[in-house]
């Protein structure tokens, strides 16, 4: 069978660097008749493409292929607790045009997603490309979601949307296969892509409307058992009296409550203001709210040791006080061999990184070495 194989052969070609056969040959050990037979195969779906020709050593110059990143698109929908964004990217994960809106998760799946769809439409359109060179959706959402369905799992901050088919609604628009995961894991992917490549170990904690946490380790992300890995908002705060977990202690609602008990309603959004205005107030919560995440992260440090911690979400990028009460509690509590070398650093992945995040999450699936065997199989 031709396409056998080409899928491992595909993974060296993914790096970007163009190859002639005979260095596939070389690289791989294998026989040149099995590494021309692989490229036909991969060059047949467009995986695959010629670029020029090798320096000529005397007979004619070899020709060289390289991983095709522009012959089908993938799209990225990143749905936050109060905003929404999609994006369009080629194979290598970049963006190639994305849009973005305030909304309210509240308003439940079929509105907040029919919306993400329009979007994605239309971006397609936008970029010349047709439904058909649609490889796969990815979805992320502020709640818990067993990844293996794509439905939410009693969402705190998204009802009416427990145990909705998000795979489903989505492919009645778009015919590609669809992936779901909690926002935070497709943040922490987009944010390791765009600033820490070359990081194996990487904590991500979104600080905003909930506080959640994305784990990388040994590269690969972790969701655990069911998909609720890194689900440190519902953790109780360690050294608190009453049972009350992080959320309910230092997201920007709880902050927001906080500056509110005077009387005065303080809307989540008016927080940030309230910070950079000077309030020392809201300074003060808001170092006190970093404090209390430092002790979860802690407790996190100590038993994942990762090399990066990035603060990020709202508050956690647009707040410093925040992410110098994380650091003054971790590294206070945590072992010296887990901080010596400890960067904790806010996010810089930018609008984009969850939009990333969830299209390198599509191509992490669909451009494996079984997926793309599979592709050829049913192309071929």
């Amino acid at each position: 069978m031709i396409s056998a194989g080409a899928g491992e052969l595909f993974q060296l070609l993914r790096d970007g660097r163009p190859r002639t056969r005979a260095e596939l040959v070389n690289e791989t050990g294998l026989a040149r008749t099995s590494v021309v037979n692989r490229l036909a195969a991969l060059t047949a779906v467009g995986l695959v493409t010629p670029t020029g020709t090798s320096a000529s050593s005397g007979g004619r110059p070899a020709a060289r292929l390289v991983f095709d990143r522009t012959s089908r698109v993938c799209i990225g929908i990143d749905l936050g607790a109060t905003h929404g964004s999609v994006g369009v990217m080629d194979l290598s994960g970049e963006v190639l045009r994305e849009e973005s809106r305030v909304l309210d998760i509240a308003d439940g799946p079929a509105q907040i997603l029919t919306w993400a769809l329009d979007t994605a439409e239309r971006l397609l359109r936008a970029t010349g490309r047709k439904k058909r060179q649609l490889l796969g959706i990815g979805v992320g959402v502020p709640g818990p979601v067993e990844h293996s369905t794509g439905r939410p799992i009693r969402p705190p901050i998204m009802p009416g949307w427990d145990g909705f088919d998000i795979p489903s609604f989505v492919q009645q628009r778009l015919e590609a296969p669809v992936l779901v995961d909690n926002d935070v894991n497709l943040l922490a992917l987009g944010e390791r892509a765009t600033r820490w490549p070359a990081v194996s170990d990487l904590l991500f904690i979104k600080v905003a409307t909930g506080i959640g946490a994305g784990i990388i380790l040994g590269g690969a992300l972790q969701r655990g058992a069911r998909g609720s890995a890194g689900d440190i908002g519902h953790v109780q705060v360690p050294g608190v009296a009453d049972d009350r977990d992080l959320e309910a202690m230092a997201s920007a609602p709880a902050i927001a409550a906080q500056l509110g008990r005077d009387g005065a309603t303080v809307a989540t959004g008016d927080v940030i203001d309230r910070i950079r205005t000077g309030d020392p107030t809201a300074i003060a919560a808001a170092r006190e709210a970093g404090r209390v995440i430092g002790k979860v992260t802690a407790a996190c440090v100590s038993i994942l040791n990762p090399s990066v911690v990035v603060i990020g979400g709202q508050l956690g990028v647009n707040v410093q006080e925040i992410i110098a009460g994380v650091r003054e509690v971790v590294y206070q509590r945590s072992i010296p061999l887990a901080t010596q070398h400890l960067n904790i650093v806010p996010a810089e992945g930018g609008a984009t990184a969850g939009i990333r995040g969830a299209g390198l999450m599509v191509l992490s699936e669909r451009l494996s070495a079984s997926a793309v065997d599979d592709l050829i199989a049913q192309t071929v």
